[in-house]
């Protein structure tokens, strides 16, 4: 691999190219947007496998992301990583599977995106690595400048993978002013869509959340705002009277399975697709990342994609 381009400046992508370039491979991020524009700009950042597939595999790259948010929040200003105590659900229902990866009592990374996204990029800078914006209408345009691409692009693979399996979950998060929870909270109700979930960042309280399948509209719903505090305060009555920070709605770039695999491109070029994480882009974003580096490897010694 004389040089990666790597389709895609959210987390997944930007991971993806830190762990390349600091093991000394030449690597350009391409992206449409800033980081801080991107998807994965808006997610609450609390680390958990929400909303992707296929689950087994989820937890081990979950499990295996783990490990390294652990080591980042050591320098949580810096990385903009915590570990923090949280409660998932009121003990009216079982815990998800996903929770014996944190233990008891629960404390897991809660990542703020605003620090953690231009840390990656700081980081990959410092390896020798470079983003560039770049809007794509095919992957070929990054093959005729890289022998290896990996795509990373999220929702974008609909046209340039011609992935009709990628579609949109919104999720719409409202942000107060934190009257003193320091603690997260996850309640989910069996059968439905509706989370109620509330994360103390350092810049307010989020409160969450919804999950509109197929829906790609980026304008805030009142409606929704409105019972999402709702939910919230029942949980905390104070939250009925914070002060409305910012809304922020996001589309999560869900796929029945995550597509983590090699193909050759027409021109010959090696690529490798990661993407389709639904909301647990940021959870299994390590544990991704050393599998594309894997799956460029083993093509690499092979001479050929599997």
């Amino acid at each position: 691999m004389d040089e990666v381009i790597v389709v895609g400046g959210g987390v997944i992508g930007l991971t993806t190219a830190v762990l390349l370039a600091e093991r000394g491979t030449d690597v350009r991020v391409w992206s449409r947007d800033e980081e801080s524009e991107t998807a994965s700009a808006v997610s609450g950042g609390l680390c958990w496998p929400y909303r992707i597939e296929p689950r087994q595999q989820a937890l081990d790259w979950a499990e295996r992301s783990f490990r390294n948010f652990a080591w980042l929040a050591e320098q949580p200003a810096r990385t903009g990583v915590r570990l923090v105590r949280g409660t998932v659900g009121d003990g009216s229902v079982p815990p998800p599977e996903w929770a014996a990866l944190i233990g008891t009592p629960p404390r897991t990374p809660l990542v703020d995106m605003r620090t953690y996204l231009p840390f990656l990029r700081g980081r990959l800078t410092a390896a020798g690595g470079r983003c560039e914006r770049r809007e794509l209408t095919s992957l070929a345009e990054a093959s005729a400048e890289a022998n290896t691409v990996v795509n990373c692009s999220g929702l974008g693979a609909r046209e340039l993978a011609a992935d009709p399996e990628m579609r949109p979950v919104r999720g719409q998060i409202v942000v107060v002013e934190n009257p003193g929870i320091d603690e997260w909270y996850l309640a989910t109700r069996p059968g439905t869509d509706e989370t109620t979930y509330l994360l103390p960042q350092p810049y307010g309280l989020l409160l969450g959340g919804t999950a509109e399948d197929g829906v790609a509209d980026l304008t805030p719903d009142p409606a929704a705002a409105e019972a999402i505090v709702r939910r919230c305060a029942g949980v905390h009555p104070a939250l009925a009277q914070a002060r409305v920070l910012e809304h922020r709605v996001g589309l999560r770039p869900y796929r029945p399975r995550v597509r983590l695999e090699t193909e050759r491109l027409p021109d010959g070029a090696l690529c490798v697709h990661n993407y389709g994480h639904g909301g647990a882009g940021v959870t299994v974003s390590w544990g991704c990342a050393v599998d594309a580096i894997r799956l460029l490897d083993a093509a690499a010694v092979d001479g050929h994609a599997p």
